[in-house]
Protein backbone atom coordinates (compact mmCIF):
# COMPACT_ATOMS: atom_id res chain seq x y z
CA UNK A 1 0.00 0.00 0.00
CA UNK A 2 2.98 2.47 0.95
CA UNK A 3 4.09 1.46 -2.87
CA UNK A 4 1.05 2.96 -4.25
CA UNK A 5 0.86 6.29 -2.37
CA UNK A 6 4.53 6.57 -3.34
CA UNK A 7 3.48 6.46 -6.77
CA UNK A 8 0.98 8.79 -6.49
CA UNK A 9 2.81 11.32 -4.90
CA UNK A 10 5.68 11.02 -7.60
CA UNK A 11 3.08 11.09 -10.11
CA UNK A 12 1.74 14.80 -8.38
CA UNK A 13 5.31 15.49 -8.08
CA UNK A 14 5.57 14.96 -11.58
CA UNK A 15 2.85 16.75 -12.61
CA UNK A 16 3.75 19.76 -10.43
CA UNK A 17 7.14 19.98 -12.27
CA UNK A 18 6.03 19.55 -15.35
CA UNK A 19 3.49 22.26 -15.13
CA UNK A 20 5.99 24.52 -13.07
CA UNK A 21 8.64 23.71 -16.24
CA UNK A 22 5.82 24.89 -18.56
CA UNK A 23 5.05 28.02 -16.57
CA UNK A 24 8.37 28.78 -16.89
CA UNK A 25 9.12 28.13 -20.45
CA UNK A 26 5.58 30.01 -21.09
CA UNK A 27 7.51 33.26 -19.38
CA UNK A 28 10.17 33.18 -21.65
CA UNK A 29 8.42 32.31 -24.91
CA UNK A 30 6.41 35.66 -23.96
CA UNK A 31 9.39 37.32 -23.16
CA UNK A 32 10.78 36.38 -26.89
CA UNK A 33 7.85 37.67 -28.21
CA UNK A 34 7.83 40.60 -26.54
CA UNK A 35 11.30 41.21 -27.61
CA UNK A 36 10.28 40.23 -31.27
CA UNK A 37 7.12 43.27 -31.46
CA UNK A 38 9.86 45.49 -29.96
CA UNK A 39 11.54 44.97 -33.08
CA UNK A 40 8.94 45.50 -35.26
CA UNK A 41 7.60 48.84 -33.05
CA UNK A 42 11.25 50.11 -32.96
CA UNK A 43 11.44 49.89 -36.88
CA UNK A 44 8.52 50.72 -37.94
CA UNK A 45 8.75 54.10 -35.91
CA UNK A 46 12.60 54.83 -37.55
CA UNK A 47 11.07 54.01 -41.02
CA UNK A 48 8.33 56.56 -40.23
CA UNK A 49 10.57 59.37 -38.73
CA UNK A 50 12.50 58.65 -42.46
CA UNK A 51 9.99 58.31 -44.56
CA UNK A 52 6.91 60.24 -43.51
CA UNK A 53 8.85 62.76 -40.64
CA UNK A 54 6.01 61.34 -38.43
CA UNK A 55 7.73 59.48 -35.31
CA UNK A 56 5.49 57.40 -33.57
CA UNK A 57 4.22 58.69 -30.58
CA UNK A 58 5.91 56.67 -26.90
CA UNK A 59 8.05 54.21 -28.73
CA UNK A 60 11.16 55.12 -26.54
CA UNK A 61 8.75 54.98 -23.13
CA UNK A 62 7.35 51.83 -23.93
CA UNK A 63 10.82 50.54 -24.87
CA UNK A 64 11.94 51.57 -21.26
CA UNK A 65 9.69 49.49 -19.89
CA UNK A 66 9.49 46.71 -21.93
CA UNK A 67 13.06 46.06 -21.00
CA UNK A 68 12.05 45.12 -17.03
CA UNK A 69 9.15 43.05 -18.20
CA UNK A 70 11.47 41.11 -20.09
CA UNK A 71 14.18 40.82 -18.15
CA UNK A 72 11.24 39.35 -15.48
CA UNK A 73 9.65 37.53 -17.99
CA UNK A 74 12.98 35.62 -18.89
CA UNK A 75 15.29 35.18 -15.90
CA UNK A 76 13.63 32.39 -14.21
CA UNK A 77 14.68 30.13 -17.39
CA UNK A 78 17.86 31.65 -17.27
CA UNK A 79 17.96 29.89 -13.89
CA UNK A 80 16.84 26.81 -14.58
CA UNK A 81 19.27 26.76 -17.63
CA UNK A 82 22.50 27.54 -15.95
CA UNK A 83 23.02 30.52 -17.77
CA UNK A 84 22.43 33.21 -15.02
CA UNK A 85 26.18 35.31 -15.28
CA UNK A 86 28.29 33.50 -12.23
CA UNK A 87 31.94 31.88 -12.48
CA UNK A 88 31.35 28.53 -12.94
CA UNK A 89 34.86 27.35 -13.53
CA UNK A 90 36.16 27.06 -9.92
CA UNK A 91 32.73 25.74 -9.44
CA UNK A 92 32.59 22.99 -11.82
CA UNK A 93 36.19 21.96 -10.82
CA UNK A 94 35.17 21.53 -7.50
CA UNK A 95 31.64 19.48 -8.29
CA UNK A 96 34.09 17.32 -10.64
CA UNK A 97 36.42 16.81 -7.73
CA UNK A 98 34.94 17.01 -4.64
CA UNK A 99 30.70 16.42 -5.33
CA UNK A 100 29.65 16.29 -1.85
CA UNK A 101 31.37 19.82 -1.27
CA UNK A 102 29.91 20.80 -5.35
CA UNK A 103 26.53 20.07 -4.24
CA UNK A 104 26.95 22.01 -0.39
CA UNK A 105 27.94 25.17 -2.33
CA UNK A 106 25.08 24.86 -4.99
CA UNK A 107 22.48 24.28 -2.25
CA UNK A 108 24.35 27.58 -1.03
CA UNK A 109 23.63 29.35 -4.02
CA UNK A 110 20.91 28.40 -5.06
CA UNK A 111 19.30 29.60 -1.34
CA UNK A 112 21.03 33.14 -1.31
CA UNK A 113 19.36 33.33 -4.84
CA UNK A 114 16.21 32.64 -3.50
CA UNK A 115 16.40 34.52 -0.75
CA UNK A 116 17.99 37.75 -2.88
CA UNK A 117 14.62 37.65 -5.01
CA UNK A 118 12.76 37.21 -1.73
CA UNK A 119 13.92 40.67 -1.32
CA UNK A 120 13.31 42.43 -4.28
CA UNK A 121 9.80 41.00 -4.29
CA UNK A 122 9.15 42.44 -0.85
CA UNK A 123 9.87 46.28 -2.34
CA UNK A 124 8.04 45.22 -5.57
CA UNK A 125 5.09 44.70 -4.13
CA UNK A 126 4.05 48.06 -1.97
CA UNK A 127 5.24 49.52 -5.56
CA UNK A 128 2.55 47.54 -7.27
CA UNK A 129 -0.18 48.43 -4.96
CA UNK A 130 0.85 52.31 -4.97
CA UNK A 131 0.82 52.18 -8.83
CA UNK A 132 -2.52 50.50 -9.14
CA UNK A 133 -4.07 52.38 -6.87
CA UNK A 134 -3.23 55.91 -7.92
CA UNK A 135 -2.69 55.28 -11.13
CA UNK A 136 0.84 55.47 -12.17
CA UNK A 137 1.58 56.21 -15.36
CA UNK A 138 4.62 56.77 -18.22
CA UNK A 139 4.92 59.13 -20.81
CA UNK A 140 3.07 62.46 -21.58
CA UNK A 141 -0.31 63.19 -20.82
CA UNK A 142 -2.34 64.60 -24.62
CA UNK A 143 0.62 62.40 -26.38
CA UNK A 144 0.86 59.23 -25.01
CA UNK A 145 0.36 57.33 -21.70
CA UNK A 146 0.77 53.70 -19.94
CA UNK A 147 0.37 52.36 -17.11
CA UNK A 148 3.44 51.49 -15.01
CA UNK A 149 0.72 48.90 -12.94
CA UNK A 150 1.12 45.89 -15.08
CA UNK A 151 4.60 45.91 -15.61
CA UNK A 152 5.06 46.02 -12.14
CA UNK A 153 2.92 43.35 -12.06
CA UNK A 154 5.51 41.47 -14.06
CA UNK A 155 8.54 41.77 -11.85
CA UNK A 156 6.60 40.42 -8.85
CA UNK A 157 5.10 37.43 -10.80
CA UNK A 158 8.82 37.01 -12.23
CA UNK A 159 10.57 37.32 -8.56
CA UNK A 160 8.18 34.85 -7.63
CA UNK A 161 8.86 31.91 -10.15
CA UNK A 162 12.57 33.02 -10.17
CA UNK A 163 12.52 32.41 -6.59
CA UNK A 164 11.01 28.92 -6.98
CA UNK A 165 13.30 28.15 -9.66
CA UNK A 166 16.06 28.73 -7.51
CA UNK A 167 14.64 26.64 -4.79
CA UNK A 168 13.78 23.59 -6.90
CA UNK A 169 17.45 23.39 -7.82
CA UNK A 170 18.71 24.26 -4.15
CA UNK A 171 16.36 20.81 -3.56
CA UNK A 172 18.07 19.24 -5.94
CA UNK A 173 21.31 19.93 -5.01
CA UNK A 174 20.27 19.12 -1.43
CA UNK A 175 18.80 15.43 -2.45
CA UNK A 176 22.14 14.88 -3.82
CA UNK A 177 24.30 15.85 -0.95
CA UNK A 178 21.91 13.24 0.69
CA UNK A 179 22.67 10.42 -1.78
CA UNK A 180 26.29 11.40 -1.91
CA UNK A 181 25.84 11.21 1.88
CA UNK A 182 24.15 7.78 1.74
CA UNK A 183 26.44 6.45 -0.66
CA UNK A 184 29.65 7.40 1.35
CA UNK A 185 28.36 6.06 4.10
CA UNK A 186 27.05 2.45 2.48
CA UNK A 187 30.72 2.17 1.04
CA UNK A 188 32.49 2.99 4.63
CA UNK A 189 30.43 -0.47 6.09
Amino acid sequence: MSSGSTGASKATGNLLSRSFFALVAGLNSVGTMWIFALMVLINVDVLSRYLLNAPIQGVSEVVALSIVGIVFLQISDTVRAGRLTRSDGLYLQILKRQPMLGHILGVLFDTVGAVFFGFILLGAIPRLVEAYERDYFAGNEGLFVVPVWPIRLILVIGCVVVALQFLVLAWRNLKAVQSLATENSGADT
